[in-house]
Protein backbone atom coordinates (compact mmCIF):
# COMPACT_ATOMS: atom_id res chain seq x y z
CA UNK A 1 0.00 0.00 0.00
CA UNK A 2 1.22 3.39 -0.87
CA UNK A 3 0.25 6.47 1.07
CA UNK A 4 -0.03 9.69 -0.72
CA UNK A 5 0.00 13.02 1.00
CA UNK A 6 -2.85 15.10 -0.09
CA UNK A 7 -2.40 18.71 -0.92
CA UNK A 8 -4.46 19.69 2.10
CA UNK A 9 -2.66 17.62 4.78
CA UNK A 10 -0.73 19.59 7.41
CA UNK A 11 2.55 18.54 8.97
CA UNK A 12 2.39 18.00 12.69
CA UNK A 13 4.43 20.32 14.97
CA UNK A 14 4.20 23.01 17.61
CA UNK A 15 2.65 26.35 16.86
CA UNK A 16 4.40 29.61 17.63
CA UNK A 17 1.97 30.26 20.51
CA UNK A 18 2.71 26.87 22.10
CA UNK A 19 6.46 27.49 21.92
CA UNK A 20 6.05 30.97 23.45
CA UNK A 21 3.96 29.56 26.32
CA UNK A 22 6.70 27.02 27.12
CA UNK A 23 9.39 29.73 27.01
CA UNK A 24 7.38 31.99 29.35
CA UNK A 25 6.81 29.08 31.78
CA UNK A 26 10.53 28.22 31.77
CA UNK A 27 11.46 31.87 32.39
CA UNK A 28 9.03 31.98 35.32
CA UNK A 29 10.53 28.85 36.85
CA UNK A 30 14.05 30.22 36.37
CA UNK A 31 13.01 33.46 38.11
CA UNK A 32 12.08 31.46 41.23
CA UNK A 33 14.86 28.85 41.14
CA UNK A 34 17.75 31.11 40.02
CA UNK A 35 18.11 33.18 43.21
CA UNK A 36 18.02 30.02 45.34
CA UNK A 37 20.81 28.47 43.26
CA UNK A 38 22.97 31.61 43.48
CA UNK A 39 22.41 31.70 47.23
CA UNK A 40 23.64 28.11 47.49
CA UNK A 41 26.70 29.01 45.39
CA UNK A 42 27.53 31.85 47.79
CA UNK A 43 27.09 29.48 50.77
CA UNK A 44 29.41 26.97 49.12
CA UNK A 45 32.11 29.62 48.65
CA UNK A 46 31.87 30.62 52.32
CA UNK A 47 32.17 26.95 53.32
CA UNK A 48 35.15 26.53 51.00
CA UNK A 49 36.88 29.55 52.59
CA UNK A 50 36.29 28.12 56.08
CA UNK A 51 37.72 24.74 55.05
CA UNK A 52 40.80 26.32 53.45
CA UNK A 53 41.40 28.50 56.51
CA UNK A 54 41.14 25.45 58.76
CA UNK A 55 43.79 23.73 56.63
CA UNK A 56 46.02 26.82 56.74
CA UNK A 57 45.58 27.02 60.51
CA UNK A 58 46.68 23.37 60.78
CA UNK A 59 49.79 24.16 58.75
CA UNK A 60 50.47 27.18 60.95
CA UNK A 61 50.26 24.92 64.02
CA UNK A 62 52.83 22.55 62.48
CA UNK A 63 55.08 25.55 61.80
CA UNK A 64 54.67 26.69 65.43
CA UNK A 65 55.49 23.22 66.77
CA UNK A 66 58.78 23.21 64.85
CA UNK A 67 59.71 26.86 65.40
CA UNK A 68 58.09 27.73 68.76
CA UNK A 69 56.17 30.60 67.15
CA UNK A 70 53.97 31.46 64.18
CA UNK A 71 55.38 33.34 61.21
CA UNK A 72 55.00 37.07 61.85
CA UNK A 73 52.93 39.34 59.61
CA UNK A 74 56.00 40.40 57.64
CA UNK A 75 56.85 36.77 56.80
CA UNK A 76 53.21 35.98 56.10
CA UNK A 77 51.76 32.70 54.93
CA UNK A 78 54.64 32.36 52.46
CA UNK A 79 56.67 31.07 55.44
CA UNK A 80 54.65 27.88 55.15
CA UNK A 81 56.06 27.28 51.66
CA UNK A 82 59.69 28.46 51.97
CA UNK A 83 61.99 29.28 54.85
CA UNK A 84 61.62 32.95 55.71
CA UNK A 85 64.57 35.19 54.88
CA UNK A 86 63.35 38.27 56.74
CA UNK A 87 62.20 39.05 60.24
CA UNK A 88 63.01 36.49 62.90
CA UNK A 89 64.53 33.61 60.89
CA UNK A 90 63.37 30.20 62.21
CA UNK A 91 66.23 27.84 63.07
CA UNK A 92 64.15 24.65 62.98
CA UNK A 93 62.17 25.21 59.78
CA UNK A 94 61.27 21.79 58.32
CA UNK A 95 58.79 22.79 55.65
CA UNK A 96 57.13 23.15 53.39
CA UNK A 97 54.15 22.95 55.72
CA UNK A 98 51.59 22.98 52.93
CA UNK A 99 51.22 20.18 50.43
CA UNK A 100 50.65 22.54 47.49
CA UNK A 101 52.58 24.20 44.69
CA UNK A 102 51.44 27.64 45.80
CA UNK A 103 49.49 29.33 48.57
CA UNK A 104 45.75 28.87 48.17
CA UNK A 105 43.61 31.84 47.24
CA UNK A 106 40.19 32.40 48.76
CA UNK A 107 37.15 31.33 46.68
CA UNK A 108 37.07 34.82 45.11
CA UNK A 109 40.70 34.41 43.93
CA UNK A 110 42.23 36.81 46.47
CA UNK A 111 44.92 36.26 49.08
CA UNK A 112 43.89 35.42 52.62
CA UNK A 113 44.60 38.16 55.15
CA UNK A 114 47.15 37.02 57.74
CA UNK A 115 48.36 38.98 60.76
CA UNK A 116 50.56 37.66 63.53
CA UNK A 117 52.88 38.84 66.29
CA UNK A 118 54.42 35.36 66.49
CA UNK A 119 52.42 34.19 69.51
CA UNK A 120 48.90 34.46 67.99
CA UNK A 121 47.51 34.87 64.50
CA UNK A 122 44.43 36.18 62.71
CA UNK A 123 43.41 34.65 59.40
CA UNK A 124 40.51 35.85 57.27
CA UNK A 125 38.97 36.26 53.84
CA UNK A 126 37.43 39.60 52.93
CA UNK A 127 34.43 37.92 51.30
CA UNK A 128 32.96 38.48 47.86
CA UNK A 129 33.61 42.23 47.69
CA UNK A 130 37.26 42.03 48.82
CA UNK A 131 36.72 44.96 51.22
CA UNK A 132 36.83 44.92 55.03
CA UNK A 133 33.42 44.61 56.68
CA UNK A 134 30.32 44.02 54.62
CA UNK A 135 27.12 42.06 55.02
CA UNK A 136 25.68 38.88 53.59
CA UNK A 137 27.92 37.57 50.79
CA UNK A 138 30.32 40.50 51.23
CA UNK A 139 30.88 39.73 54.92
CA UNK A 140 34.41 38.97 56.12
CA UNK A 141 35.06 35.33 57.02
CA UNK A 142 37.40 34.88 59.96
CA UNK A 143 39.10 31.70 61.15
CA UNK A 144 37.60 30.63 64.46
Amino acid sequence: MKFKMGAHQRQRGFSFIEIMIVIVLMAGIAAFVGPALFSKLDDAKVDQAKIQMKSLAGSLELYRLDNSRYPDSEQGLAALMAKPSLGRIPESWRGPYLNAKSLPKDPWERDYVYNSDGSNFDLMSLGADGEPGGQDRDQDIAHQ
